[in-house]
């Protein structure tokens, strides 16, 4: 493939890239972030949020959700409670944890912010670079992220982004270490959203799922409509579902969000080890249209839930764990069929 591409493009820039970016005006002004173009795909990394995807698009086709603040920088919303709900821009992907995960909620008089603090981490020691790897051409983007207090908590995400030309994938490794000298509470949820025009009412998602039940009784009431997208409606409350999700031998799983009009498709694989939960928020308001895929080691209910029933999953001194989540675009019927084989495989069925 080097010299096949080189033949027509001296510079691969021409096909794949990666570029420091700097915005300059509205919420954003003086975020940092890198520009990603990989063939058919192109999508941005948050350098000040946590190497977090802002969003993607395939063949100029805009496939991630974002929240009606916008594009956006840090600010003094970030960790204040329900008001981080102004700083939720979604994307593509966005961090949440590493104490807290869901809800604001107050554990021993201790704040803990709607979704945590990561997601607002800005990263350092970073770097990108764009390179040959035999035939294959690779960009790569990496940084560490620390959430820490004096006397309290210090804990480190190292992140790495990749993709290959010609593969339409983004895959996300991340290492998560206990450097303080105690134990330490660990939730972790990674919020993967899909948007419009990617996301309508052709939509389906598919799972390898065993058992699915709502959050509360409004979305139980919807969950027979849990794997199909609507049109948008006015004020349409959320819905939550929790999803009991089957694994292959080593833990893997996988989701897939179809959109049928356009045969068009976004798989996301992760293993189950280190994200045992996996829940979906189903937006079908007008204007926060938006599908949300969510695996975790935590449940929805947050933190004073994971109290309650003592099933906080803590780090030792020193601990590392390690997760992937893959993101790839399918484009036509027959990988879309393959996948779905895929996913049947897993549920153990022919």
């Amino acid at each position: 493939m080097k010299k096949d591409w080189m033949k027509y493009a001296g510079s691969m820039q021409q096909l794949a890239y990666v570029r420091p970016v700097a915005y300059k005006e509205g919420r954003a002004k003086n975020m940092n972030a890198w520009e990603i173009k990989s063939g058919h795909m192109a999508f941005h990394v948050m350098a000040d949020k946590c190497l977090d995807i802002s969003d993607l698009s395939y063949k100029g086709m805009n496939m991630s959700f974002m929240a009606k603040p916008g594009l956006m920088g840090r600010g003094h919303y970030d960790t204040n409670g329900q008001e981080a709900q102004r700083s939720i821009m979604g994307g593509l992907l966005f961090t949440c944890g590493l104490e807290t995960i869901c809800a604001p909620c107050n554990v021993d008089g201790r704040d803990y912010p709607m979704h945590g603090r990561m997601r607002t981490t800005p990263a350092e020691h970073t770097g990108a670079d764009a390179f040959f790897d035999g035939d294959e051409y690779v960009i790569s983007v990496k940084g560490e992220m620390r959430e820490a207090e004096l006397f309290g908590e210090n804990m480190v995400l190292r992140r790495t982004i990749e993709t290959r030309l010609g593969s339409n994938s983004i895959l996300v490794t991340d290492e998560i270490e206990n450097q303080a000298f105690r134990p330490e509470p660990l939730m972790l949820l990674y919020h993967c959203n899909m948007g419009y025009p990617f996301l309508d009412e052709t939509c389906e998602l598919v799972l390898p799922v065993k058992k699915v039940s709502g959050r509360e009784a409004f979305a139980e009431q919807h969950v027979d409509r849990w794997n199909w997208m609507d049109e948008p409606k006015p004020n349409e409350p959320e819905y939550v579902f929790l999803h009991d999700m089957a694994e292959d031998e080593s833990g893997n799983t996988m989701a897939m969000v179809v959109n049928h009009g356009r045969e068009l498709a976004l798989c996301l694989e992760f293993n189950r080890k280190n994200l045992p939960y996996f829940m979906e928020w189903k937006s079908m308001a007008s204007g926060d249209y938006a599908l949300g895929l969510e695996p975790s080691n935590s449940s929805v209910y947050g933190k004073p839930y994971h109290i309650s029933q003592d099933k906080v999953h803590y780090l030792q001194p020193f601990e590392k764990e390690v997760n992937q989540i893959r993101f790839t675009v399918l484009e036509g019927e027959e990988a879309i069929r393959n996948c779905r084989e895929r996913m049947n495989k897993i549920k153990g069925e022919s």
